[in-house]
């Protein structure tokens, strides 16, 4: 699969055109697939990029936050939306893998509540019956489960290396390499929300979601740690589902838990 093509969004009038492409899309339906790079994505740290997927297009927007830094997010169209407002819209679903650390440093940089949230990562977590103690990266799922071959993994594991670095994220003009390092596991989203999403029995999907929502309420708190060991372990409560759920092995994951720690 080649690169899908993306555009530099670093001035007030390209926000203000993204916006309205946004307005655009149909609600209900996962339009907007999301990720941020930059150094220490954290409240400790800065955002460079946010990467914004558009489905309908299969083109990414690369909002430069390191060039327009607030005027990204307060800039408003005609109509008074501005990409903050967007990104606050229940109404509008921006899908994520792992939103934590995305989340935090929104909210912590630019006061941003995430709304209308998805994630990819949770999904895959309870694709099976009865959910799997520890979570997945993003790396992972894209090498286990999109259908891409092997030329192609070997050509997204080069861009990875050449485009993420953290030195060359923040140098403007913005390097080709980095562009398509932003675009490289964005354009594998949609394909996976899909796929796991359809996999989700009636059981889980009410708990994903709630899930996630906790997820972006959690990453708000002051004491959050976006290095806890703790995030890469299975939000859901093991020993009740065991007893909700016929067959699921929450017992032997327990077990697994405390042997881990």
């Amino acid at each position: 699969m080649a690169t899908s093509p993306s555009a530099l969004v670093d001035t007030e009038a390209g926000i203000v055109n993204l916006i309205q492409k946004i307005k655009g899309l149909p609600q209900g339906t996962p339009s907007l697939f999301l990720d941020l790079e930059g150094v220490n994505i954290s409240c400790h740290g800065s955002i460079s990029i946010l990467a914004i997927y558009v489905l309908r297009e299969a083109r990414a927007y690369l909002v430069d936050v390191h060039k327009l830094n607030a005027a990204a997010f307060v800039t408003a169209d005609p109509a008074g939306t501005t990409l903050k407002a967007i990104l606050e819209s229940a109404a509008i679903t921006k899908v994520f893998f792992d939103v934590r650390n995305d989340s935090d440093t929104l909210f912590a940089h630019y006061g941003i509540d995430l709304k209308g949230v998805e994630d990819v990562q949770l999904m895959e977590n309870t694709a099976c019956l009865s959910g799997y103690l520890h979570l997945i990266d993003f790396e992972r799922a894209i090498e286990s489960f999109s259908p891409i071959t092997p030329a192609e993994h070997q050509t997204w594991l080069t861009v990875k290396i050449e485009g993420g670095t953290y030195e060359v994220l923040n140098q403007r003009p913005l390097n080709a390499d980095v562009a398509k390092y932003c675009v490289n596991n964005l354009q594998f989203l949609p394909g996976l929300r899909n796929y796991f999403w359809q996999s989700l029995s009636p059981f889980w999907k009410p708990r994903v979601v709630d899930a996630t929502e906790a997820r972006v309420r959690g990453s708000q708190a002051p004491g959050y740690d976006p290095q806890s060991k703790a995030n890469t372990i299975a939000p859901w409560d093991f020993e009740e589902l065991d007893n909700e759920l016929p067959g699921c092995v929450g017992n032997m994951l327990l077990d697994d838990m405390d042997e881990m720690w």
